[in-house]
């Protein structure tokens, strides 16, 4: 069987489960040889762990391997993982490094022809046609964003708006200037590009705008319904991270907005549990793992991306979901023994009209005790006491709902500092 199945997304959704079944193996096969025969580090990881690419004889024998994790990326800065000579690399991409050093990836000149089409392909299952005018507002440079975005909207045969992250007044001149179609960007930003348009009196009617395509941070139901009802857009979800490739690993089709369809023709999923690093059947949460199968200059295997997760089945196509984001691993909060993620948070706060959706978490302690404050904002045209009124209400159901007491720290509207790309949302000053 050729590849050719899988050249379009109207390919895709006719192929069969023994179809994908039979390239992901063909595929994982010449990844683990890959890896193998060019990674010292991969070699010397397999062995160790007594395995050998012949060992795969199953999909399932993935399992059989060892992972791959950030530290093994921060230990072997900043080339150490790649698995092709240097002079094949065309671009690297790196983190922000704001915990350490920065993870470094890399990508050969097939590499980014697949990391187009995979953006292409989820710009297209997003609603995006040939034509449409695209804004990239995800940063452009080291951050995988902006030109992951960039490459795919031009291999779909959209017009690029190269606008980057920031600007906001900017963003919403162009969006009505431009005539933008598609807007491509974090969920957080895109409420404050909506503040923007509140506050030069634009109404959604006044933008030709039809769709967002969202991802770099987990967002939640409630904020996109939030998104859709402010902007009069269809809002979806795309997810990537730059170990594995950026974005473009996985998108939600339009019509059904049922969490994102990995394409599973580049990346294999697995879903683990995050402390024994057991396989977990599908539908069952855990975290989310992901081998390269078609990555030349930078694969991962059994890449733990600390994401919390399910595996679901496909329903546009055959290809599996994930679920939404519920957190991350390592984003844990861990609140005088209660585990709490932010996007608990902020489901609960995303019931509140009265209040905004911009909010920071500040953990402190408090003699011994660990104390947490909620810093939120009213909605625009809230009064002070209704504001607090559902401040209080808040609290309450973040105690009956999540298990902790927090206290309610109001700000005047535009108190909370905006994000112009991946939102801050904790500040933990224990």
């Amino acid at each position: 069987m050729t590849s050719e199945l899988f050249s379009s997304l109207a390919g895709v959704r006719k192929v069969s489960r023994d179809q994908l079944d039979d390239l992901q193996l063909c595929r994982l096969r010449e990844t683990l040889e890959h890896v193998y025969a060019n990674s010292i580090v991969y070699r010397q990881k397999f062995d160790a762990a007594g395995v050998h690419p012949s060992d795969l004889v199953a999909l399932s024998d993935i399992a059989k391997f060892p992972f791959t994790t950030k530290e093994d990326l921060r230990q072997h800065y900043p080339f150490g993982l790649f698995s092709v000579p240097m002079e094949q690399v065309v671009r690297v991409h790196a983190s922000s490094g704001t915990t350490g050093k920065p993870t470094v990836v890399g990508y050969t000149r097939e590499d980014i022809d697949h990391w187009a089409t995979c953006v292409a392909r989820s710009i297209e299952a997003a609603g995006g046609r040939p034509g449409d005018r695209v804004q990239v507002a995800y940063g452009y440079g080291l951050f995988t964003g902006g030109l992951g975005a960039h490459y795919g909207a031009e291999k779909l045969g959209c017009t690029v708006i190269p606008m980057s992250g920031g600007q906001t007044e900017k963003q919403v001149q162009l969006l009505r200037d431009f005539e933008t179609d598609i807007i491509m960007v974090t969920p957080s930003y895109m409420l404050n590009i909506a503040d923007e348009m509140d506050r030069q009196g634009l109404t959604p009617s006044d933008l030709k705008l039809r769709t967002g395509i969202f991802g770099a941070e987990p967002w939640t139901d409630a904020m996109r319904s939030a998104i859709e009802a402010r902007c009069q857009i269809d809002a979806t979800d795309i997810y990537g991270l730059s170990e594995v490739m950026g974005p473009g690993v996985a998108q939600e089709f339009v019509e059904s907005k049922d969490g994102p369809t990995i394409w599973e023709d580049h990346f294999y999923p697995e879903v683990i549990d995050p402390e024994t690093g057991k396989v977990l059947p599908e539908d069952a949460e855990g975290e989310l793992v992901f081998t390269s199968l078609t990555k030349r200059a930078f694969p991962v295997i059994r890449y733990r991306t600390r994401d919390l997760t399910r595996l679901l089945p496909g329903s546009q196509c055959v290809m599996r979901r994930i679920a939404k984001i519920t957190g991350r691993s390592d984003d844990m909060l861990i609140v005088r023994g209660v585990n709490v993620f932010p996007s608990q948070i902020e489901e609960q706060l995303l019931k509140f009209s009265a209040l905004s959706p911009h909010y920071r978490i500040e953990l402190y302690k408090q003699g011994n005790m660990d104390s947490v404050t909620i810093h939120l904002e009213p909605a625009e045209g809230i009064g002070a006491d209704k504001a607090a009124a559902a401040g209080k209400e808040l609290s309450a159901l973040i105690k009956s709902f999540i298990g902790i007491s927090a206290a309610i720290k109001l700000h005047p509207v535009g108190g909370i500092p905006r994000s112009e790309g991946k939102a801050k949302r904790v500040i933990d000053k224990r």
